[in-house]
């Protein structure tokens, strides 16, 4: 009877040790009984009846590295279906553009099980089947496109094959969040004829640059010579407008002075002679003198008209001796 007693105890320890499952957060179980579709055990304690309940275990893909720093992967068998979003890197491949050249790509893939009954019964293998369908709507999506256009139109890519992948994995159950590509790697001749061309498109850049700004250092040099010039010449008209207004007020001056000159000798001879000759005479004197104040001016000599200017001199002399 004891031994009894301890095997069914033992047997009821075993029972409950097989039938309580643990489930984390944001992780679920998928139940089967008798290999049918029971529940799904969410996050927290569950309890099953061993032996007609189990849970049911799903092939997981999963990417390891190994002690040479090398990439493999291996097949895990899970219970538990993680419902966070999960990111998958995917291993580089060959993608030939439309134009025939072959491009290394490699790229990441996230997303999330939202129905793990579907990701379970609808797919054998989710992450292999995941890869495999990115791999092949990569292929399509670059071969449509040129080396150029694959090269400058990553947006594009990560969009169309986001929305497709969404699309072909709805029915198991995943939601694809985003598709991200790490690399485009062209190969090494064609990377090579690219960075030349980079280098020649960047110096017929730099030496149309070069040639703007010499073009328009010289317009606006010519600009500024032409605008010094104008104003040096309005310099120029204004001073000889001054200047000649100048003149014209010390000639006008020296008239008005000569003229009042004129007339007080005028006033001052008018009762005892002839002013005309007067002033006549003073100035055939004046312009003799300028005649004759040469420096090598070194010729006497009498005008013809001396006995006038004589008589002119005698006739000034009587009128102011009377």
């Amino acid at each position: 009877m004891i031994s009894l007693s301890i095997f069914l105890i033992v047997l009821a320890l075993v029972f409950v040790a097989k039938g309580v499952i643990i489930v984390q957060q944001a992780e679920v179980v998928i139940v089967e009984r008798l290999g049918k579709f029971d529940r799904v055990l969410q996050s927290g304690f569950n309890f099953i009846i061993p032996v007609l309940e189990a849970p049911r275990a799903i092939d997981w893909k999963v990417t390891q590295k190994g002690f040479d720093g090398s990439t493999y992967s291996i097949i895990q068998k899970r219970t538990k279906i993680d419902l966070r979003e999960a990111v998958y890197d995917f291993p580089r491949q060959n993608v030939i553009t439309k134009d025939n050249v072959s491009i290394s790509i490699n790229a990441l893939l996230y997303f999330q099980i939202v129905d793990p009954k579907s990701a379970v019964y609808e797919i054998q293998n989710l992450p292999d089947a995941i890869e495999k369908l990115t791999q092949t709507n990569l292929r399509n999506l670059v071969g449509q496109l040129d080396l150029d256009e694959s090269l400058v139109s990553r947006d594009k890519i990560n969009h169309e094959l986001r929305a497709i992948l969404d699309e072909a994995t709805n029915k198991w159950g995943v939601k694809v969040n985003r598709v991200e590509l790490q690399d485009i790697i062209p190969p090494a001749d064609i990377q090579s004829a690219m960075e030349k061309q980079m280098k020649a498109e960047r110096d017929r850049r730099a030496a149309i640059l070069e040639a703007e700004g010499l073009k328009k250092s010289a317009v606006l040099k010519a600009e500024g010579e032409k605008e010094a010039a104008i104003n040096r010449a309005e310099g120029e008209k204004q001073a000889n407008i001054l200047r000649a207004e100048g003149v014209a007020q010390a000639r006008i001056l020296e008239a008005d002075g000569e003229k009042e000159a004129i007339q007080r000798i005028i006033n001052a001879l008018a009762d005892k002679g002839q002013p005309d000759k007067y002033l006549i005479a003073m100035k055939y004197l004046e312009t003799m003198k300028t005649i004759t104040s040469g420096k090598d001016n070194k010729i006497v000599y009498m005008p013809y008209e001396a006995t006038g200017i004589l008589s002119s001199v005698d006739g000034i002399k009587q009128m102011f001796s009377k």
